[in-house]
């Protein structure tokens, strides 16, 4: 039998190759998708060998764009960003805005048109959804405060792009661009019609959609996912969650004419106020994993490696963008905003790469004519080295604090001691600083341990590293610093020497033992009471000096395993 086997040999030889270069990668301690970029590049036009259709790649890649960004949706979280709602969004913007001008005016210096300056400056502005966030988790950092952050801010970073896409096309013909030259569904204005007119259109059709999405989809989207899994069948389950992804990208662009990116972000929106949100997310993560291999892998197929011996100079310049230029204006915003070095350092590291909406922006730009081949050919060689780049650069940051907090001069410029929330108000009752407990971070955990105690009568003091948090627990009469408790400076600030018991609901066991070696120095008959990542680091944690140690899970199943006996008790009994 004679037939086109050409999407088959492409898919096999993708998913084969990005296999065996990203377990290299990953036993490099680098992140996989590295790995997966750089087959792409192997079976791309612009290198000997193997190539692979590039007609098709594109295409899968678009299913690849739908499901990431059908993911961002299903895991976008409004509470989460409220929590860290001014850092995240005033400095996120003005990262933005600070990355974009660099780029722009790079780009203006090469003698590129505007167009293709702001294209290219906003993709070198984004920071990778995935890098991030395997960054964080393989650190342990992912449920910390500094963690909390940077996903804040970059969920403003994503939605900051999401706007961008919107009017890219509606903008295309006023930036020297082709007005409808794209071919998913986006449309630009006529000769006769004026930008604003083209505007008012564009986001005159994107506010219908998503108020439709939002009152409509937000019912019955989540209703009929209900009824598909009343029926028992797991692949129907996992079917209706990729159908609807798939169907509101696709309707959303024809109808609404806004691009397939929007349309599933919505759709993963929708589907999250579903009480089925998690079940629909695990489901579907193998299938959205593996297009996201094969979007990474067409975006490796772009990239012309001759690049990095032609035009070196111009690729330095891009990564110097990305991996000093954003990350310097990251942690010089964050410490602007009064936060401690260990924050400034974590969020700044955590954003010094770009990722998948860089790719996404330059493809919309170049399918408009705005961005030209080797303004594409740099996002990838910059996205590629900052990627490899980032792991190293968290591996400094514990140095580099060490190193500043070393010269206690520079360390004191830079922590801003002056902070009003960085110390206890002169007007705090003293009686309430003796004898207290001591709780470092007061987040879901921290908040009910707090709460339970001051309902016994105990007086309670808070060490917490986000702004908004300790602002709002000052205006409940309520004790609390903002640093990290790692820093002595703050535990003293917090009275720890004249406390009774230290809370550390923080699971980091790094950041938890310079806490306990500052408490047990000041005060050595203090409790300290700690939660632990995991069982493994008990006996360190309690080797340091942890009177009771708590692991997540174990406490669930002590809790869960102590009702059940009680209730069979009780019912043994009747």
């Amino acid at each position: 039998m004679h037939h086109d086997i050409a999407l088959i040999t492409t898919i096999s030889v993708a998913l084969g190759l990005a296999l065996v270069l990203g377990f290299i990668t990953v036993r490099l301690r680098m992140p996989a998708l590295l790995g997966y970029m750089i087959a792409g590049v192997l079976i791309g036009p612009a290198t000997p060998g193997f190539v692979a259709d590039v007609t098709l790649s594109q295409q899968l890649a678009e299913i690849g764009v739908i499901l990431l960004m059908f993911g961002v949706g299903l895991h976008f979280s409004l509470k989460d960003l409220m929590a860290v709602r001014r850092i995240a969004i005033f400095g996120a913007v003005a990262q933005i805005l600070v990355a974009t001008t660099l780029g722009a005016a790079v780009a203006q210096w090469w003698g590129w048109s505007i167009g293709a300056s702001v294209v290219f400056g906003l993709a070198l502005s984004v920071a990778s959804t995935v890098v991030l966030l395997r960054g964080l988790e393989s650190r342990g950092l992912l449920d910390s405060q500094n963690g909390r952050i940077a996903v804040g801010w970059l969920i403003v970073e994503d939605l900051v792009m999401v706007f961008a896409l919107v009017l890219l096309p509606a903008l295309a013909g006023w930036l020297g661009g082709t007005p409808g030259a794209a071919t998913d569904g986006h449309g630009g204005g006529t000769g006769e019609t004026t930008l604003l007119t083209t505007v008012a259109l564009t986001l005159g059709k994107v506010a219908i959609f998503i108020a439709l999405m939002l009152l409509g989809g937000k019912r019955f989207f989540p209703w009929l996912l209900w009824q598909v899994a009343r029926t028992g069948s797991r692949e129907l389950f996992t079917l209706g969650v990729i159908a609807i992804a798939m169907g509101i990208a696709y309707f959303s662009s024809i109808i609404f004419g806004v691009s397939f990116a929007l349309g599933a972000f919505f759709a993963g929106m929708v589907l999250r106020e579903s009480a089925l949100s998690h079940r629909a997310a695990e489901e579907s993560l193998p299938l959205r994993d593996a297009f996201a291999v094969l979007f990474f892998v067409s975006v490796g197929m772009l990239f012309d490696p001759a690049m990095l011996i032609e035009e070196p100079l111009r690729v330095l310049t891009v990564v110097a963008i990305i991996v000093f230029g954003k990350t310097l204006a990251a942690f010089v915003l964050v410490l602007l905003f009064r936060y401690p070095l260990n924050t400034a350092f974590t969020v700044s590291a955590s954003l010094a790469q770009i990722g998948e909406f860089s790719f996404i922006l330059a493809a919309l730009g170049a399918s408009f004519g705005l961005l030209p081949e080797q303004g594409q050919n740099l996002i990838v060689a910059g996205a590629l080295i900052s990627i490899a780049l980032n792991p190293l650069l968290f591996n400094l940051v514990e140095p580099a604090q060490r190193w500043i907090r070393g010269r206690s001069r520079l360390a004191r410029f830079m922590e801003r001691t002056d902070d009003p929330l960085a110390e206890l108000p002169m007007t705090t009752d003293l009686r309430s600083l003796t004898g207290h407990a001591l709780i470092v971070g007061y987040g879901v955990l921290g908040s009910h341990i707090g709460t339970q105690l001051r309902r016994s009568g105990m007086s309670v003091v808070v060490a917490d590293i986000q702004r908004e948090r300790v602002e709002q627990l000052r205006a409940q009469d309520i004790p609390a610093v903002c640093g990290d408790a790692a820093d002595e400076e703050v535990l003293i600030q917090a009275h720890v020497a004249r406390a009774r018991m230290l809370i550390i609901t923080v699971p980091d066991t790094v950041r938890t033992q310079k806490m306990m070696a500052t408490a047990k120095l000041l005060r050595p008959e203090i409790s300290i009471l700690v939660c632990a990542e995991n069982e493994e680091v008990e006996p360190l944690l309690r080797k340091a000096g942890a009177t009771a140690v708590f692991v997540g899970e174990r406490e669930l199943a002590n809790n869960m395993g102590d009702f059940a006996v009680q209730r069979l008790a009780s019912e043994a009994e009747t």
